[in-house]
């Protein structure tokens, strides 16, 4: 049999159900068409989630895969992508979390795991030695995903760097709708509520060790070479990323007065703020005034991820994760939260309790909003006194979401479903996209490109790519997020980048190592499998992905009208930058043209059949053109 270079070469199959575990060869020319990840994980939930089947039903499918570069010396190879059905769009999932379990799972001589079915009892899925098992997880529940985690590693006997585990909190035993997968504590998979999916499945957790399998890879000596490359590039171009991974955002966003950064769920543009605060949002501040140890990903040299210990304040002594900037600007800003120690705390509890920071934020940010506004009293919310920065509040807030207890029971549907059953002027207060989604912690209403991409999205997150170098593929516009107001580049920016962040997260690779340097990822794609990879190909499989996505998502109940803002997320600032300007004008033709550059119908939205006939998902066409 010929060798299938990049890749372990097989599939694990676990029906839940059933308990059967099964391994599944690769098909050479899926592998492709559609490379790992994400594109592999795409193929599956069309190929075997057909229209009728629901998030929560059995038959839903929760694909757990890496790439070629996985396990690699390619730095921050240790990422996975999740894909499936989700509950708060009732379409696609893909999201994706770093740290070891890629790598671990590539070297154990699996390149990704198809789960379905529903156990009977709560289980966990122990990889190691090159095969599987199931075991009894009645002993985990409860218990938050560092408290899972520490428990495997005492029960299983493995330290650290030998085990890596992804697991869901209490939020996703409890089916909360944005609950995540959290990998290693501190990466999570977190859009569009997989973790709930997990939980749907009676599975706590996943835990793989340190495989010994050495990975076919091609030109080994290349691919570490052109990694190498890429973090000189990085280190050339002064990115902060390599330093501060993205810490620093919230800090220097919200100095640059660009809008960037969310404020009391969109009441304003404008954090009011003492500097000497504002600047303990800062990188330099955090790991100055506050203990921080290295905690690198897979392969990875860069200064990003730390495990940090408040040195001051109310919450001294207390141990944790460095936060990410959506971390800090959810449960900072966005809340009104202006204690910087107190926002860490607080983004590592959502962590813990395993849910995404994102839409934490924006349901906490919608309640206070609703309470300051006389909207809600303490008796609607359990005696907590929704106040902007109240953290004990919020803490114990999100605890009550984790569990679905009271009011918390209401918020666990997510902001779109949270704010409906609230019903008055909460659907015009909340912010979402018509598919249910929350958008990033990012004020988009002064990002008009960004805005159009999460709300035609087919992840329920951000599909187009800031960082994409248009001189790679003779883009016609520099694709980056600084064209506040014009909707021409908007649609612009949008159709070209389409692509580009799913093909990266085919790989197994984390996107801050490359800046989306589409030219070295096809060369380095081509040393690992020793294909003839352009770049152009890149692009071929990331639209296709994109395509097959929203068939999916259009068989499953997708329409035109759901690729829209909420009222509050289109609206116009009321200062700020982009005062008095809202894209809402002119939606409805914007996203006609964005479907028009993208090969659909300008109407429904749905690919027509000559783009894919060209995307060779000629197969689709029966079912979406009834032809």
């Amino acid at each position: 049999m010929e060798t299938l270079y990049g890749y372990a070469g097989k599939l694990l199959r676990v029906d839940l159900s059933s308990g059967a575990l099964t391994d599944e060869p690769i098909d050479p020319q899926t592998a492709r068409k559609f490379v790992g990840g994400t594109g592999i994980g795409t193929k599956v939930l069309y190929d075997e989630v057909p229209p009728g089947v629901e998030w929560s039903d059995a038959e839903n499918r929760l694909i757990i895969a890496s790439g070629p570069l996985g396990g690699t010396s390619y730095h921050g190879s240790g990422t996975i992508s999740v894909v499936s059905k989700g509950p708060l769009t009732n379409g696609s999932v893909a999201t994706q979390a770093n740290g070891f379990f890629g790598a671990f799972l590539r070297l154990s001589g699996y390149d990704g795991i198809i789960l379905q079915g529903k156990a009977r009892k709560w289980a966990y899925l122990y990889i190691h030695d090159e095969k599987a098992e199931l075991r009894d997880a009645s002993g985990l529940l409860g218990k938050d995903t560092v408290e899972t985690r520490e428990a495997l590693k005492r029960e299983l006997g493995h330290g650290d760097k030998q085990m890596s585990v992804v697991s869901i909190g209490p939020a996703g035993e409890n089916l909360v709708k944005f609950a995540a997968l959290v990998v290693d504590k501190g990466h999570v998979a977190a859009h569009n509520g997989a973790g709930a999916v997990m939980g749907s499945k009676k599975l706590k957790a996943i835990a793989v060790t340190r495989g010994k399998l050495r990975l076919p890879i091609k030109d080994r000596a290349r691919v570490t070479a052109i990694s190498d490359q890429l973090l000189e590039n990085l280190i050339a171009a002064k990115d902060f990323r390599y330093t501060w991974g993205t810490l620093n955002a919230v800090c220097e966003h919200t100095l640059a007065n660009d809008g960037f950064v969310p404020v009391k769920n969109y009441t304003t543009c404008i954090w009011d703020i003492e500097r000497a605060e504002l600047e303990k949002f800062s990188g330099w501040y955090v790991r100055s005034h506050f203990g921080q140890k290295p905690n690198a990903c897979w392969a990875c040299r860069h200064h990003h991820c730390h495990t940090i210990t408040i040195t001051e304040g109310p919450f001294k002594g207390y141990v944790g994760e460095e936060p990410e900037y959506e971390c800090l600007a959810a449960c900072g800003p966005v809340i009104g939260v202006t204690d910087v120690a107190a926002a860490i705390v607080l983004a590592n509890l959502v962590d813990r309790l395993g849910m995404d920071v994102n839409e934490a934020g924006w349901v906490l940010g919608l309640a206070i909003e609703l309470f300051d506004k006389k909207l809600l009293t303490m008796k609607e919310t359990d005696g907590l006194q929704l106040t902007w920065g109240n953290y004990d509040a919020a803490s114990k807030l999100l605890q009550n979401i984790a569990k679905r207890e009271g009011f918390g029971d209401v918020l666990a549907e997510g902001a779109m479903r949270a704010a409906q059953r609230i019903g008055g002027e909460a659907p015009n207060m909340a912010i979402y996209s018509m598919k249910g989604a929350t958008p990033k912690t990012h004020d988009h209403r002064n990002r008009w490109p960004k805005l159009l991409d999460t709300c035609v999205t087919q992840t329920a997150t951000g599909e187009g790519y800031i960082m994409l170098k248009p001189a790679d593929l003779g883009l016609a516009i520099n694709p980056h997020e600084k064209h506040n107001n014009s909707g021409e580049d908007a649609v612009a920016w949008n159709a070209q980048c389409k692509g580009a962040l799913h093909f990266e997260d085919c790989l197994g690779v984390c996107k801050w190592q490359s800046r989306a340097d589409m030219v070295l990822l096809a060369e380095a794609v081509s040393a690992a499998t020793g294909w003839d990879f352009s770049t152009a190909e890149t692009m071929e499989v990331g639209k296709r992905i994109v395509h097959l996505l929203r068939v999916f998502n259009i068989r499953h109940g997708h329409t035109a009208e759901m690729d829209a803002p909420s009222p509050r997320y289109g609206s116009a600032p009321v200062d700020g930058p982009s005062q008095g300007k809202t894209i809402m004008d002119s939606w409805a033709e914007l996203r006609s043209k964005y479907y028009e550059a993208m090969g659909w119908d300008s109407r429904t939205g749905k690919p027509l059949p000559e783009t894919l006939r060209s995307a060779g998902l000629e197969y689709t066409i029966p079912e979406l053109w009834g032809k």
